[in-house]
């Protein structure tokens, strides 16, 4: 059994048949299950409980992480912002497994069930490395031999807290969802293959046809009373999944005309997905050499209070919240007059605008990088042993890249989802949705690659690298630099790409819901 979208019954609360069976659903017992019963409002508020609880532990850990690895592990800076990288990247490319496990296998309840099991274990594990200093406090020196880590048990009680408070939340969101199970909608067994299975299918096939000519095709194709308009002239090589190199037609050994198709719509995405990594690498810094340089600066505000580095990642968050309404009642009205296009521009001008504001983002970052360590030089703290110490420069002046990353969201990352959701049929939409989060998982993983590589070669023959553990002797403005740099190369060859991409016509039914 897989788990339905429960929330599809709050639109069907208006129906007079409220004790009618709901088509091709069955409820955990595999009995025909009754709208008033389920699904609804009241099976999506345990759904929302669980995803909510998910993205509190998430974001809880990964906006601290890279502290808590350069603090109580000790790591260094540069290998602290790759591990995240890793860890970033992982979490990010594991929904593809999840989804094919979900669709294939387990279903998706069984898939919540087991996934959240395993979340619950790897924050347990977490939470005991921050409470036994034996496990934590595996490597306290730094390089000059002064002790990195506080042995003061309130400090290990914080990060224990600081861990556990997530793990508690997910078992109790896990108890929750859990609850619901007697109000879920669950889809009836089907015998059709999952979409990563027929899109992979295709071109498995065409690569063992590899061999196989054009005329070898046409000839089969006119045999079997294909006609030759039926499948698209665009990535042709894909044609080759349609026969076999001994000309039968057994199940298993050819592909149809539309599963083609579907795996031709797939395969034309991945221009637009990999002009995009480098969008995902800059957005990999802003949970780790964003929030490094948050810790060097002056902190303190009112009553000695100071402000946790890791915070200023909710200015981006709250400029998000401010400016999507500027975009959808501004911006879109008005851009709408010269295009003529009802969403004001297409979705790829949409990604476009935010990779150029991602730029801007970096010139930003590389300049503000610059004024900070030109503040430590001029206090005399590029050579100070504690390479923590404050430089008396606002932390604020971090807020303008943040803004503007801020900005980037709402145009690159809000484009892409509706790229990935809309160009593709709506049989492959978790295929194109998973690609969308694979760009995100790749990038980081670049973006890890990246450091480390750096951090290898500038550093060499007893030398700080850009990544130093002590920042100030770093150049994290030459980093910065260079990502400005390779955006603005990957948007101009993003440009050559999106003028050449088709659109994917809308049927019938689509242009009516969205009319509606």
């Amino acid at each position: 059994m897989t788990l339905s979208d429960s929330v599809s019954g709050g639109l069907e609360s208006h129906i007079p048949l409220l004790h009618d069976t709901v088509d091709g659903s069955v409820d955990y017992k595999d009995r025909r299950v009754h709208r008033s019963s389920s699904g609804g409002w009241r099976s999506a508020f345990f759904i929302f409980g669980v995803e909510i609880a998910e993205r509190f532990a998430f974001f809880g850990i990964g906006l601290n992480l890279i502290s808590y690895l350069t603090g109580p592990l000790g790591q260094s800076t540069a290998d602290a912002a790759a591990n995240v990288n890793l860890w970033s990247g992982t979490a990010s490319l594991l929904p593809l497994l999840g989804a094919l496990i979900a669709d294939s296998f387990l279903g998706r309840y069984r898939t919540i069930l087991v996934a959240s099991v395993i979340y619950i274990s790897g924050l347990a594990f977490l939470t005991l490395s921050a409470m036994l200093p034996s496990l934590g406090f595996s490597d306290c020196k730094n390089p000059n031999g002064v002790n990195s880590c506080s042995s003061q048990l309130q400090d290990n009680l914080n990060w224990a807290l600081g861990f556990g408070i997530p793990c508690i939340a997910m078992v109790i969101a896990l108890v929750i969802f859990i609850l619901g199970t007697r109000t879920y909608r669950f889809s009836m067994e089907r015998n059709e293959q999952s979409a990563f299975v027929r899109v992979g299918r295709v071109f498995v096939i065409a690569f063992k046809n590899w061999r196989t000519t054009s005329l070898s095709i046409a000839v089969q194709a006119e045999n079997c009373g294909t006609l030759p308009h039926q499948s698209s002239q665009q990535f042709k090589c894909l044609n080759k999944a349609l026969v076999s190199p001994d000309g039968s037609r057994e199940y298993g050994e050819v592909c149809s005309i539309d599963e083609v198709e579907e795996a031709k719509s797939v395969l034309g995405l991945i221009p637009i997905w990999a002009t995009n990594l480098v969008y995902a690498i800059v957005f990999a810094q802003i949970s780790t050499l964003f929030t490094k340089q948050g810790v060097t600066l002056d902190r303190s505000i009112t009553g000695g209070f100071k402000i946790p580095p890791a915070s200023l990642q909710s200015v981006m968050g709250i400029t998000i919240v401010i400016f999507i309404p500027i975009y959808d009642q501004i911006l879109v009205p008005v851009t709408r007059k010269f295009t003529q296009n009802p969403a004001g521009i297409t979705m790829l001008q949409r990604i476009g605008t935010g990779m150029c504001l991602s730029v801007i983002c970096m010139v930003t970052a590389a300049l503000v990088e610059t004024k900070r360590l030109h503040t430590a030089r001029e206090h005399g703290l590029i050579d100070n042993a504690n390479a923590n110490a404050t430089i008396p420069m606002s932390i604020w002046w971090l807020v303008p890249q943040y803004v503007i990353l801020g900005i980037c969201d709402v145009f690159t990352v809000v484009g892409l989802q509706e790229f990935f959701y809309d160009q593709v049929p709506s049989e492959l939409r978790s295929v194109g949705m998973s690609l969308y989060l694979s760009i995100f998982g790749v990038g980081s993983f670049l973006s890890s690659f990246l450091i480390s590589a750096i951090d290898k070669a500038s550093g060499g023959e007893g030398k700080d690298s850009w990544f130093s553990n002590n920042l100030n002797r770093g150049h994290l403005d030459y980093f910065y630099w260079v990502l400005a740099g390779l955006s603005f190369v990957e948007f101009i060859v993003y440009l050559c790409f999106a003028r050449s991409h088709v659109y994917k016509e809308r049927t019938e039914h689509e242009c009516v819901s969205i009319c509606n």
